[in-house]
């Protein structure tokens, strides 16, 4: 049995995933979204024995694919909860109903399709971890004087703090973790409204104004930044 491979880690982040994946690629392309969101991110060194490889690594969080060489994601899943309780959110380009219906059966705690919008991908994994309790010191986002408290859903700075709702949070941490690239609308209300429904453009108008308020509550109005025809970022960090 051979140690997972640590890939990087970034600093002041505590949460350590298992990404099981055997295209290069895309394992490549998920390390660096998740080690862009301040994950630590291990890879086995093969798809043999992969739950005690797990259970060997204790992670804190196992990102799995269903189509892996010689096994089945779903075998393996099996296979490491027999050993660990560990969340297990399964990432894959199956996505019948079927396959969500084994996959959860069999112990996963979560089924994301590939095609799922990065920014959705990463809020799966925080809600995961948040819901295991084991990210604790991730549920603090910082950027240019202000904290964001993703439990008490709560932004505080020098003016103050002040309690934030649902899709305040959300728009303020999914900006607040892009630290001042730009968030265009699209991503936005794919994040805070991912149904098949109709959303109004305006909706996030109305909502953007609203938290630009509530910080301003907070001395912080100028915060969010509208980049026009793009979307939104925070401020950079004043000199």
């Amino acid at each position: 049995m051979g140690a997972a491979a640590p890939v990087g880690r970034k600093a002041g982040r505590v949460a350590r995933l298992y990404l099981i994946e055997d295209d290069e690629g895309v394992r490549q392309q998920l390390t660096l979204l998740l080690q862009g969101a301040g994950h630590e991110v291990m890879v086995p060194d093969g798809f043999e024995m992969l739950g005690a490889k797990v259970a060997a690594a204790d992670p804190d969080l196992v990102v799995l694919d269903l189509g892996l060489p010689g096994t089945d994601g779903q075998y393996v899943a099996r296979e490491i909860r027999q050993v660990s309780d560990v969340p297990i959110m399964v990432l894959t380009c199956r996505s019948s109903e079927l396959d969500e219906l084994m996959s959860l059966t069999v112990g996963a705690d979560d089924f994301v399709a590939k095609s799922t919008n990065p920014q959705l991908i990463l809020a799966h994994v925080d809600a995961l971890l948040r819901r295991s309790g084991k990210n604790a010191a991730d549920h603090v986002v910082r950027w240019d004087g202000v904290e964001l408290d993703l439990v008490r859903s709560r932004a505080s700075s020098e003016g103050g703090a002040v309690e934030l709702t649902k899709n305040e949070l959300r728009i303020l941490e999914l900006l607040m973790r892009r630290e001042g690239g730009i968030v265009s609308r699209d991503e936005l209300m794919e994040a805070l409204w991912a149904t098949d429904s109709f959303v109004d453009d305006n909706t996030l108008t109305v909502n953007m104004n609203r938290l630009r308020q509530t910080l301003a509550k907070i001395g912080q109005r100028d915060l969010v930044v509208t980049h026009r025809g793009q979307g939104y970022a925070v401020r950079m960090p004043r000199k």
